[in-house]
């Protein structure tokens, strides 16, 4: 766009500001606004702006656009002066960045002040005068105020346009769209209703063309009556298109967010694989049907559909099966086989039956083992660890910690020697990391509380450096803030309640920002679930009851719309019926009887359902345990004596067996819990004495003891000290 009203020296259309945090945001404007085809009609179009152009390009970035300078900032100013515009990419760093603040101030000294468009990634705009979030504010002072310096702390206010593509704001596309109006000076309208007109007949071209493949895709498998030779022609095309759908064209539909659609053509697809016998299918057929059945499990898995992503894995299980058995000794076929047992097992796992997972999860490391013996590779070892890590977990919820402790151990020898070969891996350095954490977790469930906070901030120290050479990888972030709440909640069972929330606390941020970026991951979403009810039972023992009631209600609010998508999903029932018990101690602690006994009962109901189905699930037992003490606590306030000693005598019958299995301090505070609240006080002291001697203080339990009236020594921790920064945690902010 050449831009009259400015100067004929303009080569750029815009000039991108932003702190080199926020590079990746600079990236994708700079691509979104070079690759902008600007509607026929506008091209000519005489504005304040100047004339426009057909395309928006070039964009100056620094990092892609510097030359070899001696003289930096002459650089930067001759291309402020080059530039038709001044984009500014807002964010709580780029407002502390003294460079960005100065090309601000130079771009309005060159009298442009009207031609700065700002794009709010993150933070806050004017939150500097807002009490305790200064931290947040987004906007650099040369935005805030008409003199602009790094002093200015008052005066008249600068109202700076603005795009938004937070969380609620106005989303990538139009965030775009409202810049562009700005450079080329035309309404945003114009510009909107020329972008739905093309995404219409993008959308429309799409579904057409996926109603097309479908079309033939069906027509071709149901033909039986031609001449053999025909047939396999045939089915060699339907082959191809069935790919095609579930990859290209898969794609384009979850861009565009047809997933009517796209849940079609993955039935089409199961219809047409499922239409003719296997001894008719030759082996690249029968491969390509397993890998494509896989991916419409992920598919359903992704969006929700657990029963429905069983039915592809049980299906591709089998024609793998089939592939096993016309070559037993084919180690990429054995290695196909394990990756749908994988795949299977994990579903049984969150549908709740432990044992058919467990069973599959141990045939894919038979398989497994033979390929490897057969024909040793990286990747091979990589699965073998998958699947010995995911029998380990089974193992760990029927309580048998010998044998999962002997799998992860394999798993950690494993990926020593992969680290070892390659230790700038992230994958290996990853696999590492999993596979300590995994040791942590066994060595909390046999009591050794001090080792495994110790084991925990090694895996956080491991996935820290890993973050920090990749920091826009999402997988990553999610393994780091999973690793920061477990360290976390280990922290918050021995009293070092400071550093638990820090931990927790950095987590929910993090899970909030996985989130933000994409909603539709139910993993994600998940885990900012999880966590926020942890950091809202961390606030609760503080005392700080709005605070618990935010983040319970923020866990509560995504729990029940996942657990309401798919009812078989286990994990998100007991997930839904966790964050209901952790509300009615709140409840409970804030005189709200009525509304604790409603929670707790839908609680209780939930898990009387799960015991029902999964007697032998040990962490079902420890929230049973935990809802019949917290209803018998709301019973005693009532002065239902008889009913709260009902209830503390069912969670003493549930947990006692399972508490005598390891030594989880969770399990042994919730029978001694139990004995000290039915007064038996003699059953309770070797129990009570055994979570002193590991370190075990949390104000819940000590509130229990206190009632009781019994002296409580726990061996002091010097894990109990966490970052030390924070005096009280609550009153900094957490994301």
């Amino acid at each position: 766009m050449t831009a009259s009203s400015i100067g004929s020296d303009i080569r750029y259309s815009a000039f991108l500001s932003y702190s080199h945090q926020d590079e990746r945001w600079a990236r994708w404007l700079q691509r979104a606004l070079e690759t902008y085809r600007v509607p026929s009609h506008l091209v000519g179009m005489q504005t304040a702006a100047g004339t426009i152009t057909r395309r928006l390009a070039p964009v100056f970035r620094d990092r892609s656009d510097l030359p070899s300078a001696t003289d930096l900032n002459a650089t930067i100013n001759e291309a402020l002066r080059a530039s038709a515009s001044l984009i500014v990419i807002c964010s709580p760093s780029a407002s502390r960045s003294r460079w960005v603040n100065e090309e601000i101030a130079a771009y309005r000294r060159l009298g442009r002040a009207n031609r700065i468009y700002c794009l709010i990634v993150a933070g806050e705009p004017n939150a500097s005068d807002m009490p305790r979030r200064q931290d947040e504010e987004c906007l650099p002072p040369a935005l805030r105020y008409y003199e602009g310096t790094d002093a200015q702390t008052s005066g008249p206010r600068l109202e700076p346009i603005a795009a938004d593509v937070r969380a609620g704001g106005d989303g990538r596309t139009n965030a775009k769209l409202k810049i562009i109006s700005g450079m080329l000076d035309v309404g945003f309208d114009v510009l909107k209703r020329r972008e739905h007109r093309r995404r219409y007949q993008r959308m429309t071209m799409i579904a057409a063309l996926a109603v097309i493949v479908m079309l033939i895709t069906t027509g071709l498998a149901i033909d039986a009556q031609i001449a053999r030779r025909a047939a396999e022609q045939r089915q060699k095309e339907a082959e191809a298109l069935v790919a095609f759908m579930l990859g290209d064209l898969n794609d384009k539909l979850r861009q565009v967010q047809r997933l009517d659609i796209l849940e079609a053509v993955d039935n089409h697809s199961m219809a047409y694989f499922l239409s003719r016998p296997m001894r008719e299918l030759s082996d690249p057929t029968l491969l390509l049907r397993v890998k494509a059945l896989q991916k419409i499990g992920n598919v359903r898995e992704d969006q929700g559909k657990l029963p429905a992503a069983m039915d592809s894995y049980r299906a591709a299980a089998a024609l793998a099966a089939e592939l096993v058995r016309r070559a037993p000794g084919d180690s990429d076929r054995l290695s196909v086989y394990a990756a749908t047992l994988i795949h299977t097992g994990y579903g049984y796992w969150f549908q709740g039956e432990l044992e058919p997972a467990l069973a599959c999860f141990q045939k894919a490391i038979e398989l497994l083992e033979r390929g490897v013996a057969a024909r040793p590779s990286e990747d091979s070892l990589a699965a073998l660890s998958t699947a010995r890590t995911n029998a380990g977990r089974v193992l760990e919820a029927r309580g048998d910690f010998a044998a999962a402790k002997a799998l992860y151990e394999q798993v950690s020898e494993t990926f020593k020697t992969l680290a070892a070969h390659e230790p700038r891996s992230v994958h290996w350095q990853s696999g590492l990391a999993d596979a300590y954490d995994s040791l942590g977790k066994i060595l909390l469930e046999q009591g050794q509380l001090t080792q495994a906070i110790a084991a925990y901030r090694d895996v956080r120290g491991i996935r820290t450096q890993l973050l920090a050479q990749s920091p826009d990888d999402r997988d990553l972030q999610e393994s780091l803030l999973v690793s920061n709440a477990i360290l976390g909640r280990t922290l918050a069972l021995c009293g070092a309640d400071t550093a638990a929330v820090h931990y927790v606390g950095e987590a929910v941020t993090a899970a909030t920002a996985l989130v933000a970026f994409d909603a539709t991951q139910v993993d994600w979403r998940e885990e900012l679930a999880r966590y926020s009810i942890l950091l809202g039972g961390l606030a609760r023992s503080a005392g700080h009851f709005d605070e618990a009631g935010r983040r319970d209600s923020d866990g509560l609010r995504v729990l029940t719309a996942l657990a309401a998508t798919d009812k078989t999903n286990r994990s998100w029932q007991q997930e839904l019926a966790s964050a209901r018990i952790e509300l009615g101690r709140l409840q409970l602690a804030t005189a709200h009887a009525a509304d604790a006994q409603h929670t707790l009962e839908a609680a209780n109901a939930t898990l009387s359902g799960e015991r029902t189905a999964r007697p032998a699930d040990r962490e079902l037992r420890l929230l049973d345990t935990q809802a019949h003490i917290v209803l018998g606590q709301l019973s005693a306030a009532q002065n239902d004596k008889l009913a709260a000693h009902d209830h503390w005598t069912r969670a003493h019958e549930v947990i006692s067996s399972a508490a005598q299995v390891g030594a989880d301090p969770n399990y042994l505070v919730a029978w001694a819990s139990a004995l000290l609240l039915l007064d038996n006080t003699d059953a309770a002291h070797a129990v009570v004495e055994r979570l002193a001697s590991m370190g075990y203080q949390t104000s819940d339990f000590d509130l229990i003891l206190a009632a009781k009236q019994q002296r409580y020594r726990p061996k002091p921790l010097a894990q109990r000290c966490g970052p030390g920064q924070l005096s009280d945690p609550w009153n900094t902010k957490l994301e």
